[in-house]
């Protein structure tokens, strides 16, 4: 089974129910942080890493010598990330690449009629993976000036085996890394809390899983703060409500300590495998 674990912002306690989520299951589990350009579940989790890769993307590289122009390139990609300027005046032309908007799909080099394109290699980012405890632990790191998180997010998701216990730690907000991240889970649970901003991003997230037909509910951080609106909402959607965590001073603490709510405070560990349980 695939849980991820997403929210419409950041800072509603994502990864601190991710991890503790992880930790509560007296089974194998697998634990990829989808986080990639800031992927923080290894301050609680603390992995021993053992391996690392680099991960690419192909990017085009154009042969002038046999580019004739045609335009064609440029007409296939979907996200402009090739300019074609045909020549005049018996001048010759040119074409510009722009890195960071190909997505690396090989469309302009599948389709150039005249075999003027060739893919090389462009390091994105660094995927590391090793154990915490008996959890195989996956995050990856989007190097610094890189804009296309999903690609390295799907060089996690093929380490997931169909069977397996996977529990996905997602980006905060709507756009395309979530959904990259999310869009294979059989559940999601939304992190979310009482607050104005906490529930105008809940709406857009429960937009978002509804047009990916996913199956999900809402877990409530800090939930004795704010208001019942987030509650109401809830209710008027027919959205269940997994789990309620109230605001308490200990457990913002052992949070800035780096510290897994279920390992701070034990008895939250049966909440957790109830919260799997509702996932099913």
């Amino acid at each position: 089974m695939i849980i991820s674990v997403a929210s419409g912002k950041g800072g509603t306690g994502k990864t601190i129910i991710a991890s503790s989520l992880a930790l509560s299951l007296d089974r194998e589990v697998k634990f990829i942080d989808c986080d990639v350009e800031e992927p923080n579940a290894h301050i609680f989790l603390k992995p021993v890493i053992s391996e690392t890769k680099k991960v690419y993307v192909p990017i085009p590289k154009i042969d002038l010598n046999k580019c004739n122009y045609c335009g064609k390139c440029q007409k296939v990609c979907a996200y402009n990330a090739i300019a074609v300027m045909p020549g005049a005046n018996e001048k010759k032309g040119h074409v510009l690449v722009f890195p960071n908007l190909c997505h690396g799909c090989g469309s302009c080099s599948y389709f150039c009629p005249a075999e003027a394109i060739h893919e090389v290699p462009k390091e994105i980012g660094v995927m590391e993976m090793g154990f915490s405890g008996d959890i195989r632990f996956i995050h990856a790191r989007l190097n610094i000036g890189e804009v296309m998180a999903p690609p390295l997010i799907r060089e996690e998701m093929k380490q997931i085996v169909p069977g397996q216990t996977v529990i996905i730690d997602a980006p905060p907000g709507t756009s395309c890394p979530v959904i990259e991240s999310v869009k294979g889970s059989d559940f999601c649970v939304l992190v979310t809390e009482p607050t104005p901003f906490g529930l105008n991003d809940l709406v857009l997230s429960v937009e978002v899983l509804r047009k990916l037909s996913l199956a999900f509910g809402v877990v409530i951080n800090r939930s004795d703060l704010g208001d019942s609106k987030t509650e109401a909402f809830c209710k008027r959607k027919k959205i269940p409500v997994l789990m309620k965590i109230p605001f308490r001073r200990e457990i913002a603490e052992a949070y800035s300590k780096g510290s897994p709510l279920v390992q701070a405070f034990p008895e939250y560990k049966k909440d957790f495998q109830m919260l799997f349980d509702k996932c099913k």
